[in-house]
């Protein structure tokens, strides 16, 4: 089969490959649409060490092919989705209520971290009873693919930031866990929502998925506008949808004594991140940092499709370009380089 991978940092390349042996647990997907997120890209430039011919992505749906003798709630062709991440279920972490931690910090990643990734013709799913979740007929396959990590990851952001009802809420980049996270912030009842963003279109979008004001970093101090916009109170929760050190600085710096910093930005480079001892009360100020990876598994996945089925979100927005599988390289370049102003491309496999 072929494999779109990572040849080594620096080098993608399209490859041939065996199909995947599935286990008594596991299942074989064959994928239909799939997405392409920049942690792709980090992965590429070396953010997780050098991996050699490892296939890349973490986004896709798509038809049961087969499953393994133990799995009961899934047949060849269900059509499923399928978390970014895919806990061990079974495991410590997960029986500790972090199983996106299992086996280790971050080890729920394993699609283009520690196993094949997607891009491929075939993919191996373990777990699959728990992993899995059947799409609803209302629903297709480029709604149902978004649930795989962008709506998962920016409405966790929203989750974890615990928003009052009302509350202010200032989200640093509207990226596409960005523009989630603004519209978690919305659905999770925010009185007064901020996007952080520079580039034009995004912006639009933030508009439509409910911010209420816009702050262009490259027209002023972020943190200047913010706190005028709250009349120096700060914000009750910060989101940091980026990676990057100074808008995690930035975070810190506009919410308010109490509040909180929830993170879901991918922090790719650098050894280190700050935190500005004065705006943080010198360590006192009660301001909470919170992580989260990707949630995933069947009940995260199942009641986001809920809310595709009823309407509640639209990701499809967000789609700017589609591509072939065979054209997955250049869609790839396309979103390294963040060219023609790209947001997320959408892989066609048939």
């Amino acid at each position: 089969m072929r494999s779109f991978v990572m040849k080594e940092v620096g080098e993608t390349g399209i490859v041939e490959k065996e199909q995947p042996e599935i286990g008594p647990t596991d299942a074989l997907l064959k994928p239909t649409k799939g997405l392409i997120c920049t942690s792709d890209c980090h992965t590429v430039h070396g953010a997780i060490g050098e991996r050699e011919d490892l296939t890349l992505g973490h986004e896709v749906v798509g038809v049961v092919e087969e499953v393994g003798s133990a799995v009961t709630d899934f047949e060849s062709g269900d059509r499923v989705a399928v978390g970014a991440i895919t806990p061990d279920w079974n495991s410590e972490a997960a029986q500790d209520g972090h199983p996106s931690q299992s086996n280790g910090a971050l080890g729920g990643w394993k699609f283009a971290n520690v196993k094949d990734g997607v891009f491929q013709e075939y993919v191996h799913i373990n777990d699959a009873d728990g992993n899995l979740a059947h799409i609803p007929d209302g629903v297709t396959d480029h709604e149902a693919a978004y649930t795989a990590d962008m709506l998962s990851t920016g409405f966790a952001a929203a989750e974890n930031g615990e928003i009052p009802m009302g509350g202010t809420v200032a989200v640093f980049a509207q990226g596409p866990v960005g523009l989630m996270a603004t519209k978690g912030a919305q659905l999770q009842g925010a009185g007064k929502i901020i996007a952080v963003e520079t580039v034009e279109q995004r912006q639009e979008l933030a508009r439509e998925y409910g911010a209420d004001h816009i702050v262009d970093f490259a027209e002023g101090d972020p943190v200047e506008e913010i706190m005028a916009l709250t009349d120096d109170r700060g914000v009750d929760v910060a989101i940091e949808a980026l990676g990057a050190d100074e808008t995690l600085q930035d975070c810190i710096k506009v919410t308010k004594p109490g509040g909180t910093v929830s993170n879901v930005g991918y922090h790719g480079d650098g050894e280190f991140r700050h935190i500005p001892r004065e705006e943080w009360g010198v360590g006192m100020a009660e301001i909470d940092i919170v992580t989260d990876l990707c949630p995933g598994g069947r009940l995260r996945i199942r009641r986001l499709l809920r809310m595709l089925e009823n309407d509640l979100v639209d990701p499809t927005k967000m789609t700017t370009h589609e591509f072939d599988f065979d054209e997955i390289e250049t869609a790839f370049d396309m979103m390294d380089e963040k060219e023609d102003d790209i947001i997320k491309p959408l892989i066609n496999f048939e």
